[in-house]
């Protein structure tokens, strides 16, 4: 239960905050945040939500990081499938029902379940894991559709 509330809770940020992206575009208001976004993370569609938590092992080093940030986002840049993406890291828990485990969070919007299948096997997909599957110990998959 306490997973789900985490998912939920994430979901729902990451709505509001690309929510808030896109009505700042339409009133034309610049600033350095909007500037940068990579259009796959700017318009959030959760017609089918599919969210990733990883768990490093103990002992991974800032090099290891990087280059599992570097290699997801290699991946998620290059996918036919993933609409839009958020690669997060968790922050200090402030309530109970936070769980501030994991090491990275990711949420991609999917136009399908059929999508999200087929991104599962995307070539860039089993890079990604080859080179980075011996940097977690476990990894926990949430995959929702809009009602």
């Amino acid at each position: 239960m306490k997973r789900i509330n985490v998912v939920i809770l994430l979901l729902l940020m990451c709505y509001v905050s690309c929510d808030t992206h896109t009505k700042t575009e339409n009133s034309n208001i610049k600033d350095t945040h909007s500037t940068t976004i990579n259009d796959k993370e700017a318009n959030f569609d959760p017609t089918y939500v599919h969210v990733v938590y990883f768990w490093f092992k103990e002992g991974t080093t800032k090099e290891d990081h990087l280059l599992f940030e570097k290699s997801l986002r290699t991946f998620l840049n290059t996918s036919q499938y993933a609409k839009t993406n958020f690669i997060g890291t968790a922050p200090q828990a402030t309530r109970a029902v936070v769980d501030d485990s994991f090491t990275y969070n990711l949420v991609l919007s999917f136009d399908s379940a059929q999508a999200q299948k087929a991104y599962q096997n995307e070539a860039a997909h089993k890079v990604f894991i080859k080179e980075c599957e011996h940097l977690w110990e476990k990894v926990i998959v949430y995959d929702a559709q809009k009602i």
